[in-house]
This record gives structure tokens, sequence and C-alpha cells, in this order.
């Protein structure tokens, strides 16, 4: 989406769409604050290793120096990122995704996990941001999720129903129209959209326990990924 929506008080959000780089270098520093607080902030040899490791990031990414240094800029332009002055003289860098995506805690954990893996499931974003924060059950990342959605920060790219896939609202125009077409392709949707939900044919016990099962994939891989972690 190329325009960000109004606020339901009427007000333009602060947020609006952001490229490649600029998604990873955010979503590491949102994520790094709440994992490993004791090493926030952090210094640009810390942010480059965050957006080049090899756990917890989809598609894997290799930002040098300039990559980084040019996406912080675009983010401390905006007021998204605050540079900060760190201990020995090194200069760090903290978020500011608070204020700047107008989100609570739980919202910063899922908004950082879609800005870090791309598209996920319900059940994958539950068992991937529990790691930031504790949502216990699908339920409550449901409601998480509904509010992104109201403040147009998510996006729902398939009908509702089993293995609805979701995805942020910060891609540019052109990557938002590919992410479109990818997922068209993928699902054989010309259409994008359904009049009802695929899963209308499939039990609700079934559907609770096929839920179940995505979610604790999506635990599994989580793990083997810390267990690969550099």
């Amino acid at each position: 989406m190329s325009e960000v929506s109004e606020t339901q008080g009427g007000a333009k959000p602060l947020w609006q769409p952001i490229g490649k780089s600029e998604r990873r270098v955010l979503g590491v520093l949102v994520e790094k604050a709440k994992t490993t607080p004791e090493n926030y902030p952090l210094s640009l040899a810390s942010l480059i290793a965050g957006s080049n490791q090899k756990s917890n990031r989809a598609p894997q990414m290799q930002l040098d120096e300039d990559d980084v240094v040019a996406a912080l800029d675009r983010l401390r332009a905006l007021g998204a990122v605050r540079e900060v002055q760190g201990s020995g003289r090194v200069n760090k860098f903290r978020h500011a995704a608070y204020e700047w995506l107008d989100v609570d805690a739980a919202g910063a954990a899922v908004m950082a996990e879609l800005l870090l893996r791309g598209p996920q499931t319900a059940g994958e974003l539950r068992a991937r941001a529990s790691r930031m924060h504790d949502f216990p059950d699908l339920g409550s990342l449901g409601e998480t999720l509904d509010h992104l959605q109201s403040q147009g920060l998510v996006q729902a790219l398939t009908p509702a129903g089993r293995g609805q896939t979701f995805a942020h609202a910060l891609y540019p125009a052109d990557e938002q129209q590919y992410l479109a077409q990818k997922v068209r392709s993928e699902t054989g949707d010309e259409t994008a959209a359904a009049s009802e939900p695929r899963s209308a044919a499939i039990p609700p016990s079934w559907q609770q326990r096929i839920e179940q099962l995505e979610e604790e994939l999506a635990e599994v891989k989580r793990r083997l990924d810390e267990l690969t972690q550099v």
C-alpha cells in the first residue's frame, strides 16, 4: 500500500512505507530491545550482525556498513530511530517504534516478527513472536492482529480460515504489487480474495487442531533456528 490510512481519531499516523533495508534494521532494533536488553541500544556493528544473522530472518540479507548507515539515516529522518551516546564514545541506536507505529508491546512484537520474516500465519506468528511478548493462546494473538489491521499496519493476504497469512503494510507500492501477485500465484486465487472462508467445510474441532499443529511446527522451526544461530 502506497498511502497510509488515517487513525480512528482522524489524525494521520507517523509511519509510512519503507524499503527492505530499513525494515530489516527497524525489526532488528525492536527484536534486540526485547530479547537482549542488556546489549541494547545497539552499536552499528551489532546492527549489521543482527541484520545478517541466519536465524529468525527471511529472506537472508548481506547488508554492509554503508547499507545499514543509509537505512539508519532514513529511519532517523522519519522519526523511527534515534541515535544515542553509548559507553566508550561509541554511538548507538534505539528504535522509536512504539510512537512511530503507535503500538503497544504486543503490537511491536508482531510487527517486528513480520518485518524480520515476512508474511506468516497466526500460528507461526504466535510461536515466533512469543520470544518477544507472551501470547498465551491464539486468541490473544488474534486480538493483536485485529487491532493492527484496524490501524492499517497489518493486512490479511489470504481469506479467513485455515492457514490465513498476514503481512505488515510497510511495503512500498512496487513491493506491495509484487506481494499480491505472488500470493495469487501460490494460492491459485486470481482475485486474492474469496466470498467465503476456505475452511467452511472443515469441522471446528479439526480447524482448531490444524491451527495447533501449525503453531507447534512453527515452534519447532524456531528452536532449530536458535540452534543454528550465528
